[in-house]
């Protein structure tokens, strides 16, 4: 019956979507990971809006498929001897999709909004004594102290440098752009946009693309499609069948649970695009009580057994795997040091540690995602865990896009309150595994720095450490010493390592391998 009732509400989700488009299109129509309601990916660290943001603007540098760094809408740069003067040349011809020009101007800007966002451009930001245009196309760099990264950090897809048109950069980064007008791939077609439905992407047809083929998310960015469509399908098993019946074309984030059933249809791949895979992982808010200290935050660590956390949210050995490192597993600057305190839950321990920081049954807020069946699994099982803890957990349940609203609000929680204590969440393998890129780890103590808010100097000091660095051995101290100090302050909770493959039909001829599922380059058979 369940199958059959999900079966009818694809065939009525199809007849929705399926005659927007004439017949002599070729429609690319993909069920994205969440419905899309904020455009400005600069705003929010959100990944369904920096998927929206590859796909209407563009980088100055971007990561191949090797996960090297080149050239995007950069033509050329220098680097001073000394490492503290950078120049770089945009291409010639680039267009913004009002029709105007792209200009030095609008990459300054852009660099500058996204240089005020701790999580973002902070660290490299931080250390810059100038930037300016020095002509239509060229501006440059100049640091007041070292950063040697500067190309890597801009290449960064996780946490993208988007370059926007000057007059939208110009917006405080801590309120959205108003206008999605970007100068990459595709158009957004605002008229079309249905939340909580349906957005609309058509090719841009002044794009200059790159000489270079389409490698990840570098090269030439060719749409091969006359239009691409997200639909928003919330029911796992209603998007699994549509892929099925070839009602949409790719599914980015499937079920484990219903990987088996696109595993043995001949019409379909799945693959695993970012090898390294993401990190679960529970953000307790650092501004209010009762994790505003740090032994209310310890006994929601020791609640968190990952072998349970990635059974609820993966159930598939095959994708998933235990992590303490806080620069992820398998990655270059992985530690597994100082979490064996916490490597084992013990409820015990953490109601003792609740009334240690003087929690008395206050209602506690746990943020629920419906439409993410893999973090939202994370809600549901800690609910559970804070209730044998004596803790008074409540469940307040919206969809992602509300979610990544709400955390904004920095308001004590309470009666009348949208305030909050702890919400789950995941990130991308690639910004965690560095100091310089992992936006939960800044402990910056201005409330500017990622939702939740921590403030450490210490932890502050450590990634100073590392990048002013000179040799491998003095990053991995500080890394060593961050590792370490995480573990005395507990800033969030992992809840374990895992891949996410991604599915789509096999006529689909072209698909980048990049960190997500992109649609330039695709073609449509």
């Amino acid at each position: 019956m369940k199958i059959l009732k999900a079966l009818l509400v694809a065939g009525a989700a199809a007849v929705a979507f399926a005659g927007t488009a004439s017949a002599q299109e070729k429609v690319l129509r993909l069920v994205p990971q969440a419905d899309l309601k904020n455009l400005d990916p600069i705003w929010t660290t959100a990944a369904i809006t920096i998927n929206h943001g590859f796909m209407i603007y563009d980088t100055l540098f971007a990561l191949d498929s090797k996960l090297v760094a080149k050239p995007q809408m950069v033509d050329s740069w220098t680097r001073s001897d000394d490492g503290m003067k950078w120049t770089f040349k945009l291409r010639a011809g680039m267009k913004w999709h009002d029709g105007t020009p792209v200009t030095a101007k609008d990459a300054v800007a852009s660099l500058v909004r996204w240089g005020k966002l701790p999580t973002r451009g902070g660290a490299m930001m931080s250390r810059v004594g100038s930037i300016a245009a020095t002509d239509d196309l060229s501006f440059e760099i100049v640091l007041k102290s070292k950063f040697g990264p500067v190309i890597e950090t801009l290449a960064d897809p996780s946490l993208p440098v988007f370059i926007m048109r000057e007059k939208d950069a110009m917006t405080d980064p801590f309120e959205q752009v108003k206008e999605p007008i970007g100068s990459g791939p595709f158009v957004f077609v605002k008229e079309e946009w249905v939340a909580g439905s349906k957005v609309v992407y058509r090719p841009f047809k002044d794009y200059k693309p790159r000489s270079e083929p389409s490698d990840g998310f570098a090269g030439a960015k060719i749409a091969k499609v006359d239009k691409v469509e997200w639909i928003y399908l919330p029911d796992p098993n209603t998007a699994t069948q549509a892929l099925l019946k070839g009602e949409v074309d790719a599914f980015e984030q499937p079920t484990y649970d219903l990987l088996p059933l696109l595993q043995k249809d001949p019409n379909v791949v799945v693959k695993v695009l970012d090898k390294l895979g993401k990190m679960g992982h529970l953000r307790p808010n650092h501004l209010h009580p009762p994790f505003n200290n740090v032994k209310a935050r310890e006994a929601l660590t020791l609640l968190v057994d990952q072998e349970e956390f990635l059974a609820a949210m993966v159930g598939n050995p095959a994708f998933q795997q235990k992590c303490y490192a806080i620069f992820m597993c398998n990655a270059p600057y992985s530690l597994d040091k100082y979490a064996d305190g916490v490597k084992k839950a013990n409820v015990a321990r953490a109601k003792q540690l609740f009334a240690e920081a003087g929690y008395k049954g206050e209602e506690i807020i746990v943020l629920h995602p419906t439409d993410q069946q893999l973090i939202g699994q994370n809600s549901l099982v800690i609910v559970e865990k804070l209730k044998e803890a004596g803790v008074n957990a409540k469940l307040e349940a919206m969809d992602w896009s509300t979610l990544t609203s709400r955390r904004t609000v920095q308001d004590a929680p309470g009666p009348g309150s949208r305030g909050w204590h702890i919400f789950p969440t995941w990130w991308t393998g690639i910004p965690m595994a560095s100091p310089i890129t992992n936006a939960p780890l800044v402990a910056s103590c201005d409330k500017k720095n990622w939702f939740g808010w921590p403030c450490d100097d210490q932890v502050e000091k450590l990634r100073a450490d590392f990048v002013a660095a000179g040799t491998k051995e003095e990053q991995m101290a500080a890394v060593d010493g961050l590792q370490k100090r995480f573990y005395e302050t507990f800033l969030y909770v992992n809840t374990g390592q895992f891949t996410a493959p991604v599915a789509w039909r096999k006529n689909l001829v072209g698909v980048p391998e990049a960190l997500l599922f992109v649609a330039w380059n695709i073609e449509k058979k």
